[in-house]
């Protein structure tokens, strides 16, 4: 059974209240002074604790999608590393290959004309050679004969770090939420195209070029849409493309966005920071590389480099969120350094998680659809 399974999280839970319920009857028994009697004490005490712990951390990796898998939580994840892509076809026969389907959580969502269809996909970059899965929701307009012709634009959504791809699905809702709103006539049809900003796991690459490691930020600019391009009917002209994150993932959308305007019309950064921090998750992402360094640090590029035509959307809480002060400045960077855009959501109190995070991303949604075109 896998870490994220429903049934795991039942049985934790059952063992829990059992030991808990076992050391408060058994405790009398155990109260002589005699090693076999000590020795029962400290063994339920340490079990009952273990348990209750366990079935803690699996709520919280259920809510928050920390990790995807037990190889992802002991970090020993497979398949999941570099592959050199051999030749037009290679290593596995494209670019982007679907691995599994699956109905959107959605009134007759069993019929993707009706309720739009998410696949699994397997991604492999042309250029950086990283491999990474991702999911990827396809409106209903995508299988409806009238639109058979129709390109879409698309989304790239990334989640925090660690962060999982289903949490994007299932704690966030984006499908699900992409879906109603379209419905109601809020937003156009769009393709979301969702992972994890972690594309050499364990590692926090921060969304960069390391010099000899991953070329993430590489893979997000160009390998990843060149692969949903050539699989899925997107739009191909600059303008067709926008990029969603949270946390972490929020300071890559906006890296991208700012870094790369031909690619990104626009970046949403939920939630974000705004420079790559160094830490023992990314180890050394620079190499002491102060032009590199520099490049990533998105206070110093916008002083510095001449300002990208590109929308930017951050969000914020006045109470429950630590960068709200830094949003605030950036957001003033931004406004004297056209044609940049900048727009922002800033909630009264919410904190760094899901809850507040699905409170923002109708309004993110909205935004974003409105600064893409399908062609």
């Amino acid at each position: 059974m896998g870490l994220t399974s429903n049934k795991v999280l039942v049985l934790a839970v059952v063992a829990a209240v059992l030991l808990f319920v076992g050391t408060v009857w058994l405790w009398p028994r155990l109260a002589r002074h005699t090693w076999r009697a000590v020795s029962g004490r400290v063994g339920l005490l340490l079990a009952t604790q273990v348990a209750v712990f366990s079935a803690v951390g699996l709520c919280a990796n259920q809510a928050f999608g920390f990790y995807a898998s037990w190889a992802d939580l002991f970090g020993r994840e497979s398949g999941q590393g570099v592959v050199v892509d051999h030749g037009p076809g290679g290593a596995g026969g494209g670019p982007l290959q679907v691995v599994a389907t699956q109905r959107v959580n959605v009134s007759g969502g069993a019929r993707p004309q009706v309720g739009g269809q998410i696949q699994k996909v397997d991604v492999v970059g042309r250029t950086t050679h990283i491999a990474t899965p991702a999911y990827v929701y396809l409106p209903p307009e995508y299988f409806q004969p009238r639109y058979r012709t129709r390109t879409f634009p698309a989304v790239t959504v990334l989640t925090g770090y660690p962060g999982t791809a289903e949490a994007l699905i299932k704690g966030l809702h984006y499908p699900q939420t992409a879906h109603a709103m379209a419905k109601d006539g809020k937003i156009q049809p769009m393709i979301l195209v969702m992972l994890r900003p972690t594309v050499a796991p364990p590692r926090d690459t921060e969304c960069v070029d390391v010099p000899g490691g991953p070329q993430a930020e590489s893979f997000f600019a160009k390998d990843l849409p060149d692969a949903v391009a050539a699989h899925y009917r997107v739009g191909r002209k600059p303008g067709s493309w926008g990029v969603v994150g949270d946390s972490t993932g929020g300071y890559c959308a906006l890296k991208l966005a700012v870094h790369h305007p031909g690619t990104y019309a626009a970046g949403a950064g939920l939630s974000p920071y705004y420079r790559a921090p160094t830490d023992p998750t990314t180890g050394d992402l620079f190499h002491g590389d102060d032009a590199l360094r520099d490049h990533a640090d998105l206070w110093w590029y916008l002083r510095h480099r001449p300002a990208p035509d590109t929308s930017l959307l951050v969000t914020s809480s006045r109470q429950g969120e630590a960068n709200y002060r830094d949003t605030l400045k950036f957001i003033e960077l931004v406004k004297s350094r056209p044609p940049t855009r900048i727009a922002s959501v800033i909630l009264d109190s919410g904190g760094h998680n899901f809850n507040t995070w699905r409170r923002e991303i109708p309004g993110t949604l909205q935004w974003i659809s409105g600064r893409l075109s399908d062609r």
